[in-house]
C-alpha cells in the first residue's frame, strides 16, 4: 500500500479524534503494528493535539515570554517536517463535526423545553375552558332560575348616604332559595363584608342569611342563597369579617319589601 498517500487521507486525524467504527479502528491499529511510519504519525497527531490544548487553556504561556525563553536557548537545527494539510484538513474536518454535534445537541435541550412550555400552556387553556364550562352551566342554571314562572322579584334600593347601591333579590320560595343580584353594591373595603338579612316587618325581626365572603372576587355578582323564611323583606349591610348578630343600621345600604300583591 501507499504509505504516503494513507498518510494524506486524513483517516488517522478520525482516528484519534474517535470518529471512526470499530472496524476502521482495528484496520488502523494492525497497520501502526505493521508500518512503523504510521504508528509514528499517529504520535505526532495526539502530541499537537496536546500542544493546541495547551495554548487554548487559560494557562498557557504568553507569547513574549516563550520567545524570550527561546532566544536564551541554543538553537538546535532539525529537519524540517512536510506540512501535510490533507491531515490538517481531516482534523478541521473532524473539529467541525464535534461544533455540529454540540449544535445538534443544543438545539434538541431548546426543542425540549419549547415542547415543555407548550404542554403547560395547553394544560393552563384546557383549565380556562373547563372553568368557563363551569361558569357557563351556573349562568344557565341562574338564568333558568330567576325565569321561572313563580319567582318572586324584590328590588332593594339604596338607603340613606347610600342611594347609589342597588340590588335585586329573586326568591323562588319552591326550593327554598334566593338569587342575590348585587352588582350594585361597591366592594367591601378591606375588613369588612356584606351581610344579607331576612326581616319580618310587625314586629321587626332581621334573620341573617349568611356573609358573602367572596364578593370582590365574584365576576358577575350573583349569589344563590339558601331562605327557609317567611321573609317580608330583605336588606344588605356593610359588617365586620365574619358578620354579626344584629344589622348595623347606620350600615344599612339596600333595603326591599316584598310585594304580596297578586
Amino acid at each position: 500500500m501507499d504509505i504516503k498517500a494513507y498518510i494524506k487521507s486524513g483517516i488517522l486525524e478520525l482516528y484519534v479524534a474517535g470518529q471512526l467504527s470499530e472496524k476502521e479502528n482495528q484496520e488502523v491499529s494492525q497497520l501502526m503494528q505493521q508500518h512503523p511510519e504510521i504508528h509514528q504519525e499517529v504520535l505526532e497527531i495526539e502530541a499537537a493535539i496536546v500542544k493546541l490544548t495547551e495554548a487554548t487553556s487559560p494557562h498557557a504561556v504568553k507569547f513574549d515570554a516563550l520567545k524570550d525563553k527561546i532566544t536564551e536557548t541554543k538553537v538546535v537545527a532539525l529537519k524540517p517536517k512536510t506540512s501535510n494539510w490533507l491531515s490538517y484538513a481531516g482534523w478541521a474536518a473532524s473539529i467541525i463535526l464535534a461544533a455540529g454535534l454540540l449544535w445538534t445537541l443544543n438545539t434538541k435541550n431548546q426543542l425540549e423545553e419549547d415542547i415543555k412550555t407548550v404542554a403547560t400552556e395547553k394544560q393552563t387553556l384546557e383549565l380556562q375552558i373547563e372553568d368557563a364550562r363551569h361558569s357557563l352551566a351556573k349562568t344557565k342554571d341562574l338564568l333558568e332560575a330567576i325565569r321561572a314562572k313563580d319567582i318572586v322579584t324584590v328590588p332593594l334600593n339604596g338607603q340613606g348616604n347610600f342611594d347609589t347601591s342597588y340590588a335585586k333579590v329573586y326568591w323562588n320560595k319552591n326550593d327554598n332559595a334566593i338569587y342575590l343580584d348585587a352588582q350594585g353594591l361597591p366592594e367591601a373595603p378591606k375588613g369588612k363584608v356584606w351581610q344579607v338579612w331576612s326581616l319580618t316587618l310587625n314586629p321587626l325581626i332581621p334573620t341573617s342569611l349568611g356573609t358573602i365572603d367572596d364578593f370582590n372576587s365574584d365576576d358577575n355578582k350573583i349569589f344563590a342563597i339558601a331562605n327557609t323564611n317567611e321573609s317580608q323583606a330583605f336588606g344588605i349591610t356593610l359588617e365586620p369579617e365574619g358578620g354579626s348578630e344584629t344589622p348595623t343600621m347606620e350600615q344599612l345600604h339596600t333595603l326591599g319589601i316584598v310585594n304580596t300583591t297578586p
